[in-house]
């Protein structure tokens, strides 16, 4: 009872603070409303980031994926931090420059508004059909599991992962849509300081458990009792091979952190390019510590329950359940329920944005003023999370939750990539071809993971298994050897189209070069020592990586 008064009270007053805050914003401006009247500091940017990345989705995802393969799944979150200090020094200050609000934007200007239409109904469709049912799915599940919803509601296991989710995406609509932008960032800010906290007592509390009392004798008892699960490179097999981390792996955190609407719309939002990029700055170094919370509890749930757990995304919220002092899980389920609102949040804010910006006023309604065209991206927003919350059930039997959410969002996301890259290191390469990269990126890779592989892993299975192969471990080498991990055929897919779109620009170059004209809505003076902050960085992530490789 304690656990449920101190969340309801921690959830109540990040609530209120919120509310509050969103007063002195104008939302009947369509950039008051999706941009926060371009007002964020770096302090705010990057603790919105840091949450926004925060949800369920990482925290039981990347855990559970710790808890089957141990270290080598850092580089989702170490790599993050090179990735996030590229599109500091890089995209940002080109962002801002051209004035943009939404990334597609940026595309009508230097391909066409038929290129631009494209790519934003490509991020509806990938946060509709993948990202916010995965959200509200990983977040019922840790809810769930820390409460023991079941057994306190009287019901079975899929009735409270289906009222959990329905909960969840009512109060996300409610702040997402109701609130604007300032809302989710203002929660964001407040959440991320108690994720933090919380995210920590979990891991201290677990090597506590595992080291009679002690931090470090924990730690020295889980080292000892799997060395080679703290190896930074994965072998293959594994969800994340070392060789990945040179190919397919860089892509995707460069359009995660560089071209996502639901992330880069918080930088978007800075007032002025050095707030923007000390906040994208800031966010890099914190995830460097993103393993202390996103893959060592994972590893010593592994150690805790001697990997007897059924699946491993239950890894987190069982190990929550079991070494956290139970007057403490209600404040850390706030926080973690602040986390998947935060998610939930950016995502349905980001397509509200798209929709209103980019499809309605564009297509529908060209001449509609602000406050109509911010009504019907709030009916947009409520549409899609409705949507959300139906498909949401349907993704329990999707296996490793992180692993599946990253292989199904390459549809959208190397091809999106591709012709950003284009669009802004080439002056010629005309729009046709960036409609060609974007529809075969996307065809190609479907093609590649949903036909081929199925055929190919299955093939060699069954061939296997036809031998006498039994060893789960051989197997997964087989399944491995069969068809080239699904990174790898991101970085294939993208030097492909990259080759393809250049082709297309020899061939029918545009009439006039493009330039990118500087539209003085933000001003664009850089951080000072945003190139030396940045450099220290990478150097931090390559000597991680160097001092734990086997």
């Amino acid at each position: 009872m304690i656990g449920i008064l101190s969340f309801v009270g921690f959830t109540a007053m990040v609530a209120i603070i919120s509310y509050f805050a969103t007063r002195s914003t104008d939302e009947t401006s369509s950039d008051g409303y999706f941009l926060g009247g371009r007002s964020l500091t770096a302090g705010v940017i990057a603790g919105s980031l840091l949450l926004t990345n925060l949800s369920t989705e990482q925290i039981v995802g990347l855990n559970g994926s710790a808890y089957k393969d141990g270290l080598s799944v850092m580089a989702w979150e170490t790599l993050a931090a090179i990735a996030i200090v590229v599109t500091a020094v890089f995209l940002l200050p080109r962002y801002l420059k051209g004035g943009l609000t939404t990334v597609p934007q940026f595309l009508a200007k230097r391909f066409d508004v038929t290129t631009k239409t494209i790519t934003s109904a490509l991020f509806l469709t990938g946060y509709v059909v993948v990202l916010l049912p995965v959200i509200l799915y990983s977040g019922s599940v840790a809810i769930s599991g820390m409460f023991n919803v079941p057994e306190l509601l009287d019901v079975s296991d899929n009735t409270a992962l289906v009222l959990c989710i329905w909960g969840i995406g009512i109060i996300g609509s409610i702040y997402a849509v109701f609130g604007g932008l300032k809302a989710v960032a203002v929660s964001d800010s407040i959440n991320a300081i108690g994720l933090i906290i919380g995210g920590i007592l979990i891991p201290v509390f677990g090597l506590m458990a595992i080291g009679d009392g002690s931090i470090l004798g924990g730690l020295d008892t889980l080292m000892a009792a799997n060395p080679e699960r703290f190896d930074s490179t994965g072998e293959p097999g594994q969800e994340v091979p070392f060789s990945t981390i040179f190919t397919g792996m860089m892509l995707v955190q460069l359009f995660y952190w560089g071209t996502n609407q639901q992330i880069i719309q918080r930088a978007l939002a800075a007032k002025n390019l050095a707030e923007g990029q000390k906040g994208l700055l800031l966010a890099s170094f914190l995830k460097i510590l993103g393993p202390l919370i996103l893959v060592l509890p994972g590893m010593i749930a592994y150690h805790y329950f001697e990997g007897g757990l059924a699946t491993s995304d239950l890894a987190y919220p069982e190990l929550v359940r079991a070494v956290l002092p139970k007057p403490l899980i209600g404040f850390f389920a706030a926080v973690l329920f602040g986390a998947i609102l935060s998610s939930f949040n950016s995502v349905l804010n980001s397509s509200v944005t798209l929709f209103g910006i980019d499809i309605y006023k564009q297509h529908i309604n060209k001449e509609a003023p602000e406050k109509t065209v911010v009504k019907y991206g709030k009916i947009f927003g409520v549409c899609l999370a409705l949507a959300a919350m139906f498909i949401a059930p349907m993704i329990a039997n999707a296996g490793s939750l992180f692993n599946y959410l990253q292989e199904i969002n390459g549809i959208y996301s190397i091809p999106i990539l591709t012709i950003i890259v284009i669009g802004y290191t080439t002056k010629r390469v005309p729009a046709i071809a960036a409609k060609i990269g974007i529809i075969s990126g996307s065809v190609l890779y479907i093609i590649s993971q949903f036909i081929l592989e199925p055929r190919f892993v299955g093939s060699a299975l069954a061939e296997a298994k036809a031998s006498g192969m039994t060893n789960p471990a051989e197997l997964a080498l087989v399944e491995a050897d069969a068809y080239p991990h699904y990174l790898h055929v991101m970085a294939i897919l993208f030097i492909a189209n990259i080759a393809l779109m250049l082709l297309i620009g020899k061939l029918r170059p545009r009439a006039t070069p493009y330039v990118q004209e500087y539209t003085k809505q933000v001003e664009i003076t850089p951080f000072k020592y945003v190139k030396q902050v940045g450099a220290i960085i990478v150097v931090i992530v390559v000597g991680i990586y160097i001092y734990f490789a086997k």
